[in-house]
């Protein structure tokens, strides 16, 4: 049995139907003797639910990481694959939740921050990824990346997505990057649109800090984490990555395989009927 007394429950801005449903599952967990915030995240929290699509998810993941808190997400979005519990079958996925019958995954996060002639900023964490973008600059740019003290190239690409393996499903796949498994701890680099086809995408080891910066004068270079403008970019500043030391506490349910969800998601195979595993 989970220990749930509090739980948060964080709307989608803007959706009539995400508000609705909060307040239908308010009225639940009340009945539950659960106390319910909305639109708030606290640490004396034992759950913290999404309404809305990944990106709502994103938004809080950084507060919710510091906090410890667990954290499940009802999709409302698109391909939701950090917010995986439907909305016709929430009452049974939070009924699994309350008995104890769910996983709590630690996924790994990434902290950032820039050096500039005006000082360093704080660190921001990431669920996904930390990129380097060219915003609307024509032409490419180049960016020397270091892991640790070893040089590794300097790309020349229209930017750069350092991501953790749950952020390979978003921009890193886009771009071209692996599918890293989710319980995997590494760090993924890998460039958009490279000028020179051997720049391919590399997986690192998550005990290096990685270390970006412009090579020559470009404007219009901005820093964006997990989907979120941060900082410019200027020709002497240097980008600090590391894993941050709190993961995000993802609650799974253990019927969804990893596997089962990227198929479903991506469609892979079409309907082609699932084989049994060999032997069985």
């Amino acid at each position: 049995m989970m220990d749930i007394s509090k739980v948060g429950i964080i709307v989608k801005q803007g959706s009539a139907e995400a508000a609705q449903i909060a307040g239908e599952l308010r009225e639940w967990f009340v009945r539950q003797a659960v106390v319910v915030q909305i639109d708030a995240i606290s640490p004396d929290m034992d759950l913290l639910v999404i309404l809305g699509g990944d990106g709502t998810l994103l938004h809080v993941a950084d507060q919710a990481s510091r906090y410890g808190v667990p954290v499940v997400g009802v999709n409302l979005g698109g391909l939701g694959f950090l917010t995986e519990v439907a909305v016709a079958g929430r009452y049974e996925a939070f009924a699994a939740i309350m008995a104890g019958a769910v996983l709590v995954e630690d996924r790994m996060m990434l902290q950032a921050r820039l050096h500039s002639e005006r000082g360093v900023t704080p660190w921001q964490l990431a669920l996904n990824d930390v990129v380097i973008s060219k915003g609307n600059v024509d032409r490419l740019v180049r960016i020397i990346t270091w892991a640790d003290d070893e040089y590794i190239t300097t790309y020349k690409a229209d930017g750069l997505i350092v991501s953790t393996p749950t952020g390979s499903t978003a921009y890193n796949l886009s771009a071209g990057g692996p599918l890293v498994f989710p319980g995997l701890d590494a760090i993924l680099v890998t460039p958009i649109c490279p000028f020179m086809l051997e720049s391919r995408p590399l997986l690192l080891p998550p005990q290096v800090t990685i270390c970006a910066k412009l090579d020559g004068r470009v404007n219009d270079v901005k820093l964006i984490i997990d989907g979120r403008f941060s900082w410019d970019v200027g020709e002497n500043d240097l980008l600090e990555i590391r894993v941050a030391d709190q993961p995000l506490r993802l609650i799974i349910f253990p019927r969804k395989r990893y596997f089962e969800i990227l198929r479903n998601k991506l469609n892979w195979g079409g309907r082609i009927p699932v084989p049994s595993p060999p032997g069985k």
